[in-house]
């Protein structure tokens, strides 16, 4: 389908479409900003005595029970961008643009310095859990390996 096609099925203009979407791309994966603010908010809004680290496990997998909920569509969804290599990319620069506001909020937290590597280091990885999850055979298992490394190391959770 072309961008032409999609501006018809929604009765605007290409210029007007492209005000809304900056590219093809962008069309097929509209819920950006509300992922960031979940992603903040659970760093921000974390019930008292939550450690960072879980809070962050935790919406990972409530991230993952919902995908569960409609497994069937996301998975349709799933195919076509796994399937796509233009997707793939996209999607996976789109995900990784959250890492500074995450960052920002876990320095926030913290009390670090906004630019503090550490910080972006567990923004970073703790981004990275959801696409290991998103390929692997038991999501859940696969966000839980990466939460296990971050919470406690790798020297720990190579441990029997």
């Amino acid at each position: 389908m072309s961008i032409r096609d999609i501006a018809e099925a929604a009765d605007v203009s290409t210029t007007t479409l492209f005000k809304h979407f900056p590219s093809k791309e962008a069309l097929l994966f509209d819920m950006d900003a509300d992922l960031e603010q979940a992603l903040v908010a659970a760093v921000r809004d974390r019930a008292p005595g939550t450690p960072l680290v879980q809070s962050l496990r935790e919406h990972m997998l409530r991230a993952q029970a919902l995908k569960s909920e409609y497994d069937e569509q996301i998975g349709a969804f799933q195919r076509l961008v796994t399937s796509t290599p233009a997707l793939v990319e996209y999607h996976r620069r789109m995900w990784m643009r959250h890492e500074r506001a995450l960052a920002e909020a876990i320095a926030a937290d913290t009390a670090a310095p906004a630019d503090d590597p550490a910080c972006t280091a567990l923004a970073h990885l703790a981004l990275e859990a959801r696409a290991l999850a998103a390929t692997a055979p038991d999501r859940v298992a696969a966000v839980n390996a990466a939460f296990d490394l971050l919470e406690r190391g790798w020297e720990a959770a190579r441990r029997p």
